[in-house]
């Protein structure tokens, strides 16, 4: 019983930490483009762009292009 209790926490911490790494790796990306987190994720929610943080985080590590198109669009749209 104890066990299937930890696998049921373990389940919810796990999808906690990814969350935590999408976050962290986005900010990274977008302080690299003059931009913090909170202002990307405003100015992409103002935009009209529906994106969510694991795509945001894989276009952050896989193509530094688009993330920094994406950087452009959030800028302009708290500007």
């Amino acid at each position: 019983m104890r066990a299937l209790t930890s696998a049921f926490a373990g389940r919810k911490q796990k999808k906690r930490e990814m969350r935590s790494l999408w976050i962290v790796r986005i900010n990274a990306a977008a302080r690299m483009n003059g931009i913090s987190y909170s202002q990307m994720m405003h100015g992409l929610k103002v935009a009209g762009v529906d994106i969510n943080r694991k795509m945001l985080a894989e276009l952050a590590v896989n193509d530094a292009a688009g993330f920094a198109a994406l950087t452009e669009v959030a800028k302009k749209a708290i500007a």
